[in-house]
C-alpha cells in the first residue's frame, strides 16, 4: 500500500511539475508515466529533464514534451531569486556600510552615492549589451556576442539550458547582474575620499566594457576561453566557482593601480584618518557575510548538493579567517580589534570564493587559515613598506586574497566535492596538491593581472583627460558629501 501511495504521489507531482506539451503530430506518442516521473526525478537531482524522454539514439521523438522549454522548476527558481537578492544586499547596503564606516564622517555619503550610482550604471550597460556579451552562446572563445541577448531580447521565463536546467533565463540574467554591480564597487575602497563622482562613473563605465565583461565571458561563458569546467575546447582549463579572478582579482588589482595614479589623500599619512564608525563597519561586515551565501552557494545555479557544499565551505573559511586575523593582531599587537575580525571574515570569504564549490571541508579549513594570514601580512606590512594609500585595504584583501584563492583552488579542487570536474578536467584534477590544474590556474591569474593592470592605466588617463580624477584640495578637505552631493551624513 505504501509503495502504491508513493507511486501515485510521484505521478501527481510529475503532472504538476512536468506538464506535457501538445502533440505536434497525430501519431506522435505522449510521454509515458515512467518518463514523466523520471523527469521529476531530474528536477529533484538538478539534471537534464529531457534525458528520460530521449530514445536510444539520444533524440526526443516528435511530439514529446521538452519540460525545460516550458517552465523552470519552482524550487530552484525560488532559490536563485533569493540568492540574487542576497548578492544585491551585499552592495546595497552591505558594502556601503562596511566601506562607509571606515571612512571619515565627511565622506560617508559619497560612498553610498557611488554604490547607488554604480548599481544604476551597470544595470543599464547589462541591459543594453553586457549580459549578451558575457553569456550568449555561439560567441567566440575570447570575444562575446553584443547582439544576441541585447536589451535582454529572448531572455524570458524558460531556462537557458547552457547554464541551468531549472532556473529561468530571466532570473539567471538578474543573478549575474548582481555580480556585475558589486565588482566595480569593490574598487571604491582603495580610492575612497579622493575621487570625483563623475570620474568614478566614467571610469566604471569603461572598465566594465574593457575588463569585467570580457573576463566574465572567458571564465563563465559557455564558450569562454578559460571555462575549464564546461568548455571542452577552453584555451586555458581554469576554474572559478564564484569569482576569484572575475570579481576579486580584477577589482583588487585595478584598485591598486588606480590608487597609485590618484596619489594619497591630502594629509596622508601625517594626519589621523581613523574610521568614523566601527559599529557601522561591523554591521556591514555581517551583511556581507550573510549575502555571500547568495554569492557562493547561488553560483551552483540550483538548490542542490553543490550549493550545499559551497554553503558549508564558505562558512568554515570565513569563520576561521576571522579568528586567525584577530588572533594574529592579539599576538603581534596585544589586542584583537573589531576591524581585525571584520577584515579577516571578508578575507576568508574572498579567498574561498573561487574554490567553494570545488573543495571539501578540509580544504576550506586550510583556506581559512591562509586567508587570515596572508592578507593580514599584506595589509599590516606590505602597505606601510611601500607607502601606497589603499584607503580601505582593497588591494590587501581582494587582490592578494583573490589571487591566493585562485591558486589554492588549483591545489585543493577535488572530484569528491564536485563531480562536474570530471566532465572536461579528468587530466587536470588528480586529487593531489600539485595537480595539473594548478598550472591552468596560474595561467588564468596571469591573464587577469595583465588585463586588469594595463586596462586600468589606460582608462584612468582617459578619465583624467576628460573629466579629471580628483576634486580640488578645498573640496577634498571639506568632504565629498557636502561638496559633491549637498548633504551631510550627520547633523549636530
Amino acid at each position: 500500500m505504501k509503495k502504491l501511495f508513493n507511486t501515485l504521489l510521484l505521478a501527481v507531482l510529475a503532472l504538476a511539475v512536468v506538464p506535457a506539451a501538445p502533440l505536434r503530430a497525430a501519431d506522435a506518442p505522449a510521454p509515458s508515466l515512467e518518463q514523466r516521473i523520471a523527469s521529476l526525478e531530474a528536477y529533484v537531482n538538478n539534471t537534464d529533464p529531457t534525458a528520460p524522454l530521449k530514445d536510444k539514439d539520444g533524440k526526443i521523438p516528435d511530439g514529446l514534451a521538452t519540460p525545460t522549454s516550458a517552465a523552470a522548476g519552482p524550487g530552484h527558481n525560488g532559490f536563485q531569486m533569493v540568492c540574487a537578492a542576497l548578492v544585491l544586499f551585499m552592495t546595497l547596503p552591505g558594502l556601503f556600510l562596511f566601506y562607509g564606516g571606515l571612512v571619515r564622517k565627511k565622506n560617508m555619503l559619497s560612498v553610498v552615492a557611488q554604490c547607488f550610482g554604480i548599481a544604476g550604471l551597470v544595470t543599464i550597460l547589462w541591459y543594453l549589451f553586457g549580459y549578451s556579451f558575457v553569456f550568449a552562446d555561439g560567441a567566440k572563445a575570447w570575444i562575446g556576442d553584443f547582439s544576441k541577448f541585447a536589451m535582454l531580447k529572448d531572455v524570458g521565463p524558460g531556462p537557458n539550458t547552457n547554464y541551468a536546467y531549472w532556473v529561468s533565463h530571466s532570473v539567471f540574467s538578474m543573478y549575474q547582474l548582481m555580480f556585475a554591480i558589486i565588482t566595480p564597487a569593490l574598487i571604491l575602497g582603495a580610492i575612497a575620499e579622493r575621487m570625483k563622482f563623475s570620474a568614478v562613473l566614467l571610469f566604471v563605465g569603461i572598465w566594465m566594457v574593457v575588463v569585467y565583461f570580457p573576463l566574465a565571458h572567458w571564465v563563465w561563458g559557455v564558450n569562454g576561453a578559460m571555462n575549464g569546467v564546461w568548455n571542452a575546447d577552453a584555451k586555458i582549463k581554469a576554474i572559478d566557482f564564484a569569482g576569484g579572478t572575475v570579481v576579486h582579482m580584477s577589482s583588487g588589482w585595478s584598485a591598486l593601480i588606480l590608487c597609485l595614479i590618484l596619489g594619497p589623500r591630502i594629509g596622508h599619512p601625517k594626519e589621523p584618518m581613523q574610521p568614523h564608525s566601527m559599529t557601522m563597519c561591523a554591521i556591514g561586515t555581517g551583511m556581507l557575510w550573510v549575502g555571500w551565501y547568495g554569492f557562493n552557494a547561488g553560483s551552483a545555479v540550483a538548490a542542490d548538493g553543490i550549493a550545499a557544499n559551497a554553503f558549508m565551505t564558505t562558512t568554515i573559511a570565513a569563520a576561521v579567517a576571522s579568528f586567525v586575523w584577530a588572533l594574529l593582531e592579539w599576538v603581534l599587537r596585544g589586542k584583537p580589534s573589531i576591524l581585525g575580525f571584520c577584515s579577516g571574515a571578508v578575507a576568508g570569504l574572498v579567498v574561498v570564493t573561487p574554490a567553494c564549490g570545488f573543495i571539501t571541508a578540509g580544504g576550506s579549513f586550510a583556506i581559512g587559515i591562509l586567508a587570515g594570514l596572508v592578507p593580514f601580512l599584506a595589509c599590516a606590512y606590505l602597505k606601510p613598506a611601500f607607502k601606497y594609500d589603499d584607503a580601505l585595504d582593497t588591494f590587501g584583501v581582494h587582490a592578494v586574497g583573490g589571487t591566493l584563492g585562485a591558486i589554492l583552488t588549483g591545489m585543493l579542487a577535488r572530484n569528491s566535492a564536485n563531480g562536474n570536474l570530471a566532465t572536461n578536467l579528468k587530466a587536470q584534477v588528480t586529487d593531489t596538491l600539485f595537480q595539473p590544474l594548478l598550472v591552468e590556474q596560474l595561467k588564468a591569474v596571469v591573464v587577469t593581472l595583465v588585463l586588469s593592470i594595463v586596462a586600468t592605466v589606460i582608462i584612468a588617463f582617459i578619465v583624467k583627460a576628460v573629466v579629471g580624477l580628483r576634486p580640488t584640495e578645498e573640496v577634498e578637505r571639506t568632504g565629498l558629501d557636502v561638496s559633491e552631493h549637498g548633504e551631510e551624513a550627520y547633523h549636530g
